[in-house]
């Protein structure tokens, strides 16, 4: 038990504690801009961040992953905050909860199988243009100084790393945010601060029920947004697992992060916050800077809450220069440039799937709309490549009249219509013989297709003998089929 404990939480110590301060930081103006977005006080956000991030590190499946206020979810809650308010929306939080705890209960964290590497692929891509696109506002219309400060800031980032002797022992980026900050306020920099994103909150979050009516009314009213929160949320935080994952070279428990998901959503409803997930970006900025356990979690919600309470002047003068320069290093560090120079050798089928789903989630700004149709068109690919696969050679007998036709592949929705088109009924004979032991039918249609087959032989008064089937073809073919299994089948 001590030695998982350790191993969890105190195996990497100091770069979780540094790691955990460098996300911390950037975590301030994201949440406000997300709570902005939502149109909800900036506290509401920054709440929500501390509380979800304390609370994923003990409950979540995925060390060193970091979670908390989104702009996938933000999105979402717009129309229910306008509509209803804020106590509505923190409603919508508990019950976004409870729907993502029956999810991992109900073990849907395995269906990220289905979701192929383009998918993946395509996800990271989109993700880095829009973290890059989130920065432009601060890019805009601004002074030359703005620019200078970015480009410093972008300087440090990348070499302070190679410095001797001390260029490791910190993290690069909270290097970036410190130094930044002095320059700005020793030169008395006239640019834009995290004190001007909002008001930073001035006391501890508070245990509180939402104030709406318990009855099935509120509850036709919220569960739309919190089914539709529960998915996104599951989504992003499955992904983003995934890439961590691959990142660190481990594995997490993805039914234990949905559970965990939703632990801390409802956490975050009861003490005044939104719903939140995972945030590709900080986990990033968490792995890059040394973070590998759930301490860097741990320590990023709890330092983001003592900063704002308790150094909020402090934090007010960070200049957003230097936030920006890191999630321009976070959106370079994300997108797969392999994906790109790649693109000549990698299967067509895998370019489009990974460009579709690029495209659809930069569109819309929302990931379940891009995982869908990455998704439907892996599926699309994957059946019409598989049921190419179905080779039917066929032979006739000495005597001429029996033709034997040998199945070889997978007959299914997407193959029956070629399986059936390789019969030819107007040949004149006495008997024909479907050799199936090279094959597998896998659904309804494959059965019909089949069905077809032998009753149109049968109509020609041409004897059919089916061979060969194996248990699970035999037993679809019996349960669904108009002949039933042949009684050969139970031979062989």
């Amino acid at each position: 038990m001590w030695q998982t404990i350790h191993q969890n939480w105190f195996s990497n110590l100091r770069g979780d504690l540094l790691s955990g301060l460098v996300v911390a930081l950037a975590l301030i103006p994201e949440a406000i801009a997300f709570s902005i977005i939502a149109g909800v006080d900036p506290k509401v956000g920054l709440y929500a961040s501390f509380c979800i991030a304390v609370v994923i590190a003990f409950v979540g499946g995925r060390p060193g992953m970091i979670s908390a206020a989104t702009g996938a979810m933000a999105l979402l809650m717009v129309t229910l905050v306008k509509s209803h308010g804020l106590e509505y929306l923190l409603a919508a939080t508990l019950l976004c909860g409870a729907l993502q705890i029956v999810a991992g209960y109900l073990k849907l964290g395995n269906l990220m199988r289905f979701v192929s590497r383009s998918v993946v692929t395509g996800f990271v891509n989109a993700l880095a243009i829009l973290i890059f696109m989130a920065q432009l506002p601060e890019l805009i219309n601004v002074t030359w100084h703005v620019y200078a400060m970015t480009l410093a800031g972008l300087g440090i980032i990348y070499l302070f790393p190679y410095l001797p002797r001390i260029g490791r022992l910190v993290p690069s980026p909270l290097v970036c945010i410190v130094s930044l900050t002095i320059v700005a306020w020793w030169l008395g920099l006239d640019i834009r601060t995290v004190g001007d994103m909002g008001e930073l909150p001035d006391t501890l979050p508070i245990f509180l029920w939402p104030d709406v009516p318990l009855n099935l009314e509120t509850l036709k009213i919220i569960f739309p947004y919190s089914a539709a929160l529960a998915v996104v949320g599951l989504l992003e935080s499955m992904m983003t697992a995934t890439i961590v994952d691959d990142m660190t070279d481990t594995t997490s428990d993805k039914n234990r992060e949905c559970k965990g998901q939703g632990v801390a959503n409802i956490t975050a409803g009861l003490f005044g916050g939104m719903a939140g997930c995972a945030m590709i970006g900080q986990s990033v900025i968490n792995v890059k800077s040394g973070g590998r356990t759930r301490l860097s979690c741990f320590i990023a919600g709890f330092v983001l809450l003592v900063l704002v309470i308790f150094l909020d002047d402090l934090v007010s003068q960070i200049p957003m220069a230097a936030l920006v320069a890191v999630m321009i290093m976070v959106s370079i560090g994300t997108f797969s440039w392999d994906s790109v120079f790649n693109l000549r050798s990698y299967p067509l089928s895998s370019n489009i799937v990974m460009l579709a789903t690029v495209a659809v989630v930069v569109a819309t700004h929302n990931l379940a709309y891009g995982v869908l149709v990455g998704v439907l068109l892996t599926a699309l690919f994957f059946a019409n490549k598989i049921g190419r696969y179905l080779d039917m050679p066929s032979h006739l007998d000495e005597s001429g009249r029996v033709r034997t036709y040998e199945v070889k592949g997978q007959v299914f929705f997407s193959s029956s219509e070629k399986f059936a088109a390789a019969f030819d009924f107007q040949e004149a004979l006495d008997a024909v013989v479907i050799d199936l032991h090279g094959a597998h039918f896998w659904d309804i249609t494959s059965v019909a297709a089949l069905d077809k087959v032998v009753d149109r032989f049968r109509r020609n008064g041409v004897d059919v003998q089916v061979l060969g089937l194996n248990e699970a073809s035999a037993t679809i073919i019996e349960r669904f089929g108009n002949q039933g299994a042949p009684e050969s089948v139970a031979n062989g």
